[in-house]
């Protein structure tokens, strides 16, 4: 393993100054994207998709809550598989507490092809208390790139979709996929910020968090 040069406070100092100055260039770059975002077009969402959740059948309208905005989490829970992606609930893990994302007139919610009653004894496990629904008979997930055919398989991919609503039209906004998802998390976010980076040496790889050994 190897550790940063020692130095003085001083020298520290001096360094962290140096550096201070480009991340105040990366942040005023990064507050540029992020308004370049809020401007892209919209395209309306025609479909009428059903999904399954804790409360039985709903639509994406329904997922919305009456709020304004919605953030899908694409999660990765294919119809035949056991439990859903660790990668997948590493990111579910982050997300706290919804009360700040509603107070700002979003809500928040997890989709996932697996059906709801496998989905529900494994949300259960993990101690979450985040709506979750299955697509398993919709074609949301395809229509939105979260599951796609790669050499005559279908394979599911993580990420977040934005939607904005006026009324009853509900509108796409933006979509997030895969490595993209890093940045949304605090696990990456808090580990970027270390000297040994997000995989220390004798760092285990991401699993459920019930499953490390510790």
């Amino acid at each position: 393993m190897s550790f940063p040069e020692i130095v003085s406070r001083e020298r520290w100092r001096a360094a962290r100054e140096e550096l201070r100055r480009k991340e105040e260039a990366v942040r005023r770059a990064r507050e540029a994207l992020d308004a370049e975002r809020r401007g892209l077009p919209m395209v309306e969402v025609d479909p009428e998709y059903v999904f399954e959740g804790g409360d039985g059948k709903a639509t994406l309208l329904d997922l919305f809550e009456g709020r304004a905005q919605l953030v899908v989490h694409h999660f990765m829970f294919a119809p035949e598989w056991e439990t859903g992606c660790p990668c997948c609930a590493a990111f579910l893990d982050q997300v706290g507490h919804l009360a700040h994302l509603r107070a700002r007139n979003t809500s928040f919610a997890a989709v996932s092809r697996a059906p709801f009653t496998r989905i529900l004894p494994f949300k259960a496990r993990m101690g979450w208390a985040v709506p979750w629904y299955s697509s398993a008979h919709s074609d949301f997930n395809r229509d939105f790139e979260a599951t796609v055919e790669a050499d005559g398989e279908l394979v599911e991919r993580a990420g977040v979709s934005c939607f904005l609503r006026d009324h009853d039209r509900v509108f796409h906004t933006y979509s997030l996929y895969d490595d993209g998802l890093d940045v949304l998390g605090t696990t990456a976010a808090l580990l970027d910020l270390t000297a040994l980076g997000r995989n220390p040496a004798g760092s285990d790889r991401l699993r459920l968090h019930d499953e490390y050994d510790y």
